[in-house]
């Protein structure tokens, strides 16, 4: 069986584009509280996915709170197992769904575990999640000037804000520009008390997406966006070919703890760091010249 890619939210499972792609596992360990969700059921919860795909990678938020993080490393503890991965993301909401989406069409690849499970911070710098705000006043996760804080008080303004891979904010108008992916992507967007027609329409068409989904807004957008007024985006390329040549070009490694496959710096399932030949530097995984050459082209 493939690798399994559980969440911690079922909001951050979206519908698989096909039949050959696996769905994602929503932990109710980390979706209930201690007192709904024993520790010997998330036992038994964990046991079981191990028992049945050998390896289970849990895409964690890093806003999930920390009775979840400290839920999950007990359970991983106490089963001693060196099978489970935990990966945790500053990507928002949808852009955490759509990193899940992809791992789950790599996840019936040729890929091994631990390459599949680092691949996770390679795909994030080509996810570009955002949303149109109707006020950044209380938004603490992207840089904000006194004068767009100022201008978040005016009735009807709107902001385009994104988060990922890079932090950028102007002011939604036809004319705004956030910048644009240099490759071919698929927009999501997942409205919220906001009319999506600027998503649709103006970002959609700068960006020049290949198509504009329309998909549930995960609970936890209101609260990582701190507002309720807005339509979340996430645009990542959806062609599943474009993402195994990525993941294909990096250098593969052997970790010196576990033994498992890497790609990067350090090992997803134990957390060892990539030992030198001499001395590497902690940076994202390089992709080859000729991976990029391979994207395919979008807005530039």
């Amino acid at each position: 069986m493939p690798t399994a890619i559980a969440v911690t939210s079922p909001e951050l499972v979206l519908p698989s584009p096909d039949r050959h792609t696996p769905t994602a596992v929503a932990l109710k360990s980390a979706g209930q509280s201690p007192k709904a969700y024993s520790l010997d059921q998330a036992l038994t919860e964990m046991h079981q996915l191990i028992e049945y795909h050998g390896y289970v990678i849990v895409l964690c938020p890093a806003s999930a709170p920390q009775a979840v993080r400290h839920r999950l490393h007990a359970i991983r503890s106490v089963l001693e197992s060196d099978r489970i991965a935990f990966v945790r993301s500053e990507l928002p909401p949808l852009g955490l769904s759509v990193l899940a989406l992809q791992l789950r069409q790599l996840s019936v690849c040729d890929f091994s575990p631990g390459v599949l499970a680092s691949a996770a911070r390679l795909l994030s710098h080509y996810i570009y999640a955002g949303a149109l705000l109707g006020s950044v006043a209380r938004l603490d996760r992207v840089p904000v000037t006194l004068r767009s804080h100022t201008k978040s008080w005016v009735p009807g303004t709107q902001f385009a804000v994104l988060a990922a891979p890079r932090t950028a904010m102007v002011k939604a108008t036809r004319e705004a520009v956030l910048p644009p992916p240099e490759f071919g992507t698929k927009l999501l967007y997942a409205p919220g008390q906001l009319d999506p027609a600027w998503v649709t329409d103006t970002l959609a068409d700068v960006w020049q997406a290949q198509g504009a989904v329309d998909v549930p807004l995960p609970a936890e957008s209101a609260r990582w966006w701190a507002t309720g007024k807005l339509v979340e985006f996430a645009a990542a390329i959806p062609d599943i070919s474009v993402l195994y040549q990525l993941v294909s070009s990096v250098r593969r490694e052997d970790c010196h703890w576990c033994g498992l496959e890497l790609i990067g710096d350090r090992c997803a399932f134990c957390a060892a760091p990539l030992l030198p030949p001499s001395e590497r530097v902690a940076a994202a995984p390089e992709v080859t010249t000729g991976a990029r050459a391979l994207l395919p082209r979008g807005a530039t």
